[in-house]
């Protein structure tokens, strides 16, 4: 199977895919998302709203089922690979930046 080069995911898209990876409602995606982040990325529901929109129309969640009220969403086959995409060039990115602690800190304030 052939990798498919996407551009890098924002925080956010990031999170929301991490946390999809079961079904989920929307609020309990941001509960979540909240969770993963350890509190560092907490969003609303027009940012979670929107990012859920994007991403359906760009196939990487689906919507699984709705009552009227809840909808439960979540990931395709292409969004687990372009979550497993990202997770991989972050990883590299990090190590990379190795070469901080490689070299020593010549930066020291």
């Amino acid at each position: 199977m052939s990798e498919i080069q996407r551009t890098p995911m924002t925080e956010a898209m990031y999170y929301v895919l991490l946390a999809l990876c079961e079904p989920l409602h929307g609020y309990v995606v941001m509960e979540k998302v909240k969770d993963i982040s350890n509190g560092r990325v907490v969003m609303g529901p027009g940012t979670l709203y929107g990012i859920l929109t994007r991403m359906e129309k760009e196939k990487l969640i689906t919507l699984e089922e709705s009552d009227g009220r809840r909808k439960i969403y979540a990931l395709t086959s292409s969004g687990y690979e372009a979550l497993k995409q990202e997770y991989l060039r972050l990883s590299k990115m990090v190590d990379d930046g190795r070469i901080l602690f490689e070299k020593g800190d010549s930066h020291e304030t």
